[in-house]
């Protein structure tokens, strides 16, 4: 990806090193449960969370890297981050005449408090709509590449428009109303309706890369292989192969690999963000 030369995002809220705000204390009992249902929402291992007697330390499981690499991990995310910020404001103002607003991206060592409770880094990046804040813990690139078998840097870019295309699902109401009827229906549809939303999300990222190539031309041979790898590596039935031994597809709420591929592949082909629908779409 021909990042470089791209504008820095100013809307980095750089925590790295600075600790734990409130104190780093271990986390048990119903807190620790909802912090393991957080985790595992998010695509993360609960396992890390609930191991009894073992107190939740906020540098548990990450990948541990030279401060030159999160110097320049840091660099990449605020030139990837402007990347999306130039290419959805000049969406928003083609299709609704509206002028986007840009979230926030905290960068972060171990853990971090987030309006969304605490956020660390066995959790993967994440987006919290309470505060329109991304979470990015800066060693799941490592993490990526290491574990997940999916390196490069436009395989890291695709996290971070992933959870930028959360934030446009916010912006949109989309967020909000998956959240009622995830209220009104069973567990098996209400997870449904959560592969839905972040297939979507997949899907603008896709659309992002699309419109970011025709206006400055970012990407390089390999980069959207790069891309579908890594979607195809973080998908349910592989994490959840790698973590049971087994698939439940009733509990997937992120989609499989074979679906994250073709919603991200959707979205670079087309560059349209009305081919995102996934929630009409009779299968994903």
């Amino acid at each position: 990806m021909k990042w470089e030369s791209s504008r820095r995002s100013i809307n980095i809220d750089d925590r790295r090193g600075s600790g734990m705000p409130g104190g780093g204390a271990a986390v048990g009992g119903i807190g620790a449960l909802l912090l393991a249902l957080l985790v595992a929402f998010l695509g993360g291992d609960p396992g890390v969370v609930l191991q009894p007697g073992v107190a939740v330390s906020p540098y548990d499981n990450a990948p541990q890297i030279s401060q030159a690499e999160s110097d320049r991990s840091a660099d990449f995310v605020s030139a990837v981050l402007g990347e999306t910020e130039d290419t959805w404001q000049s969406i928003f103002q083609s299709e609704f005449g509206a002028r986007y607003q840009e979230p926030s991206l905290v960068l972060y060592s171990g853990a971090t408090r987030s309006a969304c409770g605490l956020g660390q880094s066995a959790m993967g990046p994440f987006y919290c709509p309470a505060d329109q804040k991304i979470y990015l813990d800066t060693s799941f690139f490592t993490d990526l590449k290491v574990r997940h078998g999916a390196p490069g840097d436009f395989a890291q870019a695709y996290v971070i428009a992933h959870e930028v295309g959360h934030h446009v699902q916010n912006l949109l109401g989309v967020s909000s109303q998956v959240s009622r009827l995830q209220q009104q229906t069973s567990p098996t549809q209400a997870n449904d309706l959560s592969v839905r939303l972040e297939l979507q999300a997949d899907c603008l990222a896709g659309v992002w890369a699309h419109n970011a190539q025709l206006a400055r031309e970012i990407l390089e041979e390999g980069d959207i292989e790069e891309a579908l790898n890594a979607a195809s590596q973080i998908g349910d039935d592989r994490l959840q192969m790698e973590a049971q031994g087994y698939v439940t597809p009733d509990s997937f709420t992120h989609g499989s690999s074979q679906q994250r591929s073709k919603w991200f592949y959707r979205g670079i082909e087309t560059g349209d963000i009305n081919q995102c629908n996934t929630f009409d779409a009779p299968q994903v």
